[in-house]
C-alpha cells in the first residue's frame, strides 16, 4: 500500500486502540473509529476467511513440522538445523521471509530468526493456502501495543482508516510514501544472490547454504542498508502537528551499534533453540504417554480376553460336573 501517512494521528490511533468483541476500536481527534469487517473490505479489499495462524492456534494446518517445512526450504538440505535463520533458504522462500518479516508481520528487530508462525505463513503462501490477513493483522497490533520494541505497524493501512472515518487533517504533518517494500537488484546482491542467464541464483551455489553465526550476522549487517522500505517506520523527529502531545511512545526502538545487533540476534536465536529444544522434549513425552496409553490399553484387553477364558473354563468344569 502506498499514500499519505500521518505519524502524529497514528500514534493517536495506536494509544486509544482497544479490542471490542471482534473488532478494532479507536479515538481520534474526537471522531470514534470502529473498524468493523465491512471497513476492512472498504479500505483494504480484505475479507474475514482463511486460516487463522497465530501462536496458540498452530494446528491449523495438518500435519505441519516447523523443523521439517524449514530443512525443505533449504538450498542444502543436509545441514545441521541450529536456528531458523533465513541465511540459507532457496530464493523464493528467502523472499517471501523477507516480505513476512518486514511487511505482513513487522517486527522491531531479529528479521533473519523465523518463528514458527513465520514458516507457517511462507508454507501458506507457497501451497496458496488462504490465509486470514484481517485475524493476522489485528494479532499483531495487539503484540506492538504490548511490546515496546515494536515500531507502529501498518501505517499506509492506519492512515487510511483515519481518511475513511474522515478524521479532520487540517494541520497535520503527512509523508507521501511513493514506494514501499521494494527490493531490487542491490537487495538481492546484498542477501548473497547473482544474477545468471536472466536468473537469479545463490552465489555460493544451490547447495552451498550456510546457517552459522556468520550468515546471521551478516544478515541483520545488511537488515539496514538494504533498498527496501517497510512501511512500519515513520520519522520519529518529524515537526510535530497539532496530536503530537499524544502519548510518549516516539521513542520506542533506541538506535544499537552493529555489535548490540549482533548480540540481541544471537541472543534471540539461543532463545529460539531452547523453544525448539522445549516444544522436541514435549513431543517426546507425549509420545511416551501415548506409548503407555497403548500399552494399558492393550493388557485391559489381554485382562477382557483372560476373563472370558476363565469364564470358558469354569462353564466347561460346571458342565462335566452336572
Amino acid at each position: 500500500m502506498k499514500g499519505n501517512i500521518y505519524p502524529d494521528l497514528i500514534k493517536l490511533f495506536y494509544t486509544n486502540l482497544k479490542f471490542e468483541g471482534n473488532n478494532l476500536v479507536s479515538h481520534v481527534k474526537g471522531v470514534d473509529m470502529e473498524i468493523t469487517y465491512d471497513v476492512w473490505t472498504a479500505v483494504a479489499g480484505l475479507k474475514y476467511s482463511g486460516l487463522r495462524i497465530n501462536k496458540g492456534n498452530l494446528g491449523v494446518v495438518e500435519d505441519f513440522s516447523k523443523v521439517q517445512y524449514y530443512k525443505s526450504c533449504l538450498k542444502n538440505e543436509n545441514i545441521q538445523v541450529r536456528t531458523c535463520s533465513v541465511g540459507g533458504l532457496r530464493i523464493d522462500e528467502r523472499l517471501l521471509a523477507l516480505i513476512v518479516t518486514w511487511i505482513l508481520t513487522p517486527r522491531g528487530s531479529n528479521h533473519s530468526i523465523l518463528i514458527e508462525e513465520d514458516l507457517m505463513d511462507i508454507f501458506c503462501i507457497m501451497k496458496k493456502i488462504r490465509i486470514n490477513w484481517i485475524h493476522i493483522i489485528k494479532e499483531h497490533m495487539q503484540k506492538a501495543m504490548r511490546l515496546s520494541d515494536y515500531h507502529y505497524p501498518y501505517v499506509v493501512l492506519v492512515s487510511k482508516f483515519v481518511l475513511y472515518f474522515e478524521v479532520n487533517l487540517e494541520d497535520e504533518t503527512s509523508e507521501l510514501v511513493k514506494s514501499t517494500q521494494e527490493l531490487n537488484n542491490g537487495s538481492l546482491s546484498k542477501m548473497g544472490f547473482t544474477k545468471v542467464g536472466g536468473k537469479w541464483i545463490s552465489k555460493d551455489g544451490d547447495l552451498g547454504a550456510s546457517s552459522s553465526a556468520a550468515a546471521d550476522h551478516e544478515e541483520v549487517e545488511h537488515a539496514n542498508d538494504m533498498d527496501f522500505q517497510h512501511e512500519d517506520q515513520p520519522e520519529a523527529n518529524q515537526d510535530a502537528g497539532p496530536s503530537a502531545g499524544a502519548g510518549n511512545q516516539e521513542e520506542r526502538m533506541p538506535t544499537r551499534s552493529s555489535f548490540e545487533r549482533y548480540m540481541v540476534n544471537r541472543l534471540d536465536g539461543f532463545a529460539e533453540n531452547q523453544r525448539n529444544l522445549h516444544d522436541l522434549c514435549v513431543c517426546n513425552f507425549q509420545s511416551i504417554d501415548n506409548m503407555f496409553n497403548s500399552m494399558d490399553a492393550h493388557f485391559m484387553t489381554l485382562d477382557e480376553q483372560i476373563e472370558a477364558v476363565q469364564n470358558q473354563i469354569f462353564d466347561l468344569q460346571y458342565a462335566d460336573d452336572e
